[in-house]
């Protein structure tokens, strides 16, 4: 029998060399991470198109950062199925450079722990922060920061936008600030954009100590989110949750030309088996113009989808009046009657003014309270549809929508409020407000307190409901008893 300490010896030194050669393969799986620059302080400012208001009015900074490195794009030996079900792979790589912006507290104390990433939205041919816009008060309330990615080549090249006219890429815009900047195309959007979350887990915040980082994005960067989440967060795992906001019946490509091209079905599901929260918020006119309705599913373990009545894709408040706000006047929660917004976009029919902003604002607080809690929200009703064909969103005795997420502006109405209206692609995608005239309003509401117990009463069940959060409720209290309506 050999000396006990002679083999003891031997067995620690193969064991140590086991665990140096499993660390570097470890080390090697690992994605590289790519370098950060800045903050970025000149020439000029960082562009966006966002809110208008001076953020230290908020407690809150900005920092821009130029991230670089090599990013890769995906490619499927399958075709890609309605049910999100996928496995891809990475293929062709390329190396890229582009910038992150962030919002951050200024007194690190007031952060509690969430990051939102939102992909950037460059529908109109420049980066654009629709869900910043949209969500922005909660953002605050939450102590979150607030990152916006770059992600795709329009926002950072130039080039052809989706919709309208405008050509104004970041080189274009500002080539002494990002000159340097690069994009490769969209096929690498995806990786780009989980680069740009590793970041936020790596030093770029300092001291701040990150408990959750949600992925969101709007309109076509929701329609991304999706692709992204069925093929490429089982293998980047940089997120936590998912909040996809109005996305419609179309899918980007998971690999687009000059790469191969890799079609995404326009009905594709959320896959079944995601494993963290994901919440879908959808407008009307998500459901009809934007054929969201053929991509419905059933909510899951980790799926929650959110229907609102009385709302469009876009409208006032995240056209305009949302760009002002900094939470605290009741005002806000008014019918605002507005038929053009900036960009010289003229429509022949009032902008829908409804609640999208509030619901929404809603739905962020509850996907953080889900990651936070582990339970998941009550499932919602969904807005009630005609058989078809065409199918359509059926209609109460005012014309606004039945089914749905609930709020004081269908329940106790003084407008109609829909995600649609005629005209060009644009103003169809912001709906239209129908104001009822004083006869009607009269008819309804006899009294002033006829009009206030009707609004309160349906905003309690709101709140009940956490479809309207609380602090937001009081403000559209207030309105409601400052309006002078009924009588």
């Amino acid at each position: 029998m050999p000396p006990l300490a002679p083999l003891l010896a031997s067995l620690l030194a193969s064991l140590s060399a086991a665990l140096v050669l499993a660390a570097g393969d470890l080390a090697s799986a690992q994605p590289v991470a790519p370098t950060v620059e800045g903050p970025i302080e000149s020439p000029g400012t960082p562009f966006l198109a966002t809110t208008g208001f001076d953020l230290a009015q908020i407690g809150y900074e900005q920092a821009e950062y130029f991230v670089s490195g090599t990013a890769s794009a995906y490619t499927s030996a399958a075709p890609l199925t309605p049910d999100g079900m996928w496995t891809v792979e990475e293929g062709e790589s390329a190396s890229y450079k582009t910038r992150i912006l962030v919002y951050r507290p200024v007194d690190p104390k007031d952060f509690r722990g969430t990051v939102i990433v939102e992909w950037l939205n460059v529908t109109g041919g420049l980066d654009a922060a629709p869900h910043w816009n949209a969500t922005h008060v909660e953002v605050v309330r939450q102590g979150a920061v607030w990152v916006g990615v770059s992600a795709q080549k329009v926002g950072v090249e130039g080039g052809d936008p989706l919709l309208g006219n405008l050509n104004l890429g970041l080189k274009i815009v500002n080539p002494a600030r990002y000159g340097t900047l690069s994009h490769p195309g969209d096929s690498f959007s995806y990786d780009i954009y989980s680069q740009a979350g590793r970041t936020v887990r790596g030093e770029l915040l300092g001291d701040l100590k990150l408990k959750r980082v949600i992925a969101t994005g709007t309109s076509q960067s929701a329609m991304r989110l999706v692709t992204y989440i069925n093929g490429i967060h089982p293998l980047a795992q940089v997120f936590d949750g998912f909040l996809v906001h109005s996305r419609g019946g179309f899918s980007p490509p998971l690999s687009e030309a000059p790469q191969p091209v890799i079609a995404v079905p326009g009905d594709t599901h959320v896959r079944e088996d995601v494993d963290v929260p994901v919440l879908a918020f959808e407008t009307e006119t998500d459901l009809i113009l934007l054929a969201f309705a053929s991509a419905r599913q059933e909510d899951s373990k980790h799926f929650r989808l959110w229907e609102v009545a009385g709302t469009a894709h876009a409208d006032v408040y995240g056209l305009a009046a949302g760009g002002s706000d900094i939470g605290g006047s009741p005002d806000i929660a008014g019918i605002q009657l507005v038929t053009s917004v900036a960009g010289g976009i003229q429509c022949d029919t009032f902008i829908n003014s409804g609640p999208h902003h509030w619901v929404v604002k809603a739905a962020l607080n509850a996907l953080i309270r889900w990651m936070k809690t582990g339970k998941a929200p009550k499932p919602a009703p969904r807005l009630e549809l005609s058989e078809g064909p065409p199918v359509e969103i059926v209609r109460d005795a005012h014309g606004n929508a039945l089914g749905g997420i609930r709020t004081p502006y269908v329940d106790a109405p003084i407008a109609t409020l829909t995600g649609h209206q005629d005209g060009s692609f644009l103003c169809r995608l912001f709906g239209s407000t129908a104001p009822f005239d004083d006869a009607k309003l009269a008819s309804l509401y006899p009294t002033e307190k006829d009009f206030t117990s009707a609004w309160k009463k349906s905003l309690r069940r709101a709140v009940q409901k956490r479809w309207i959060l609380k602090p937001d409720a009081k403000l559209i209290e207030a309105w409601a008893e400052g309006s002078g309506i009924g009588g």
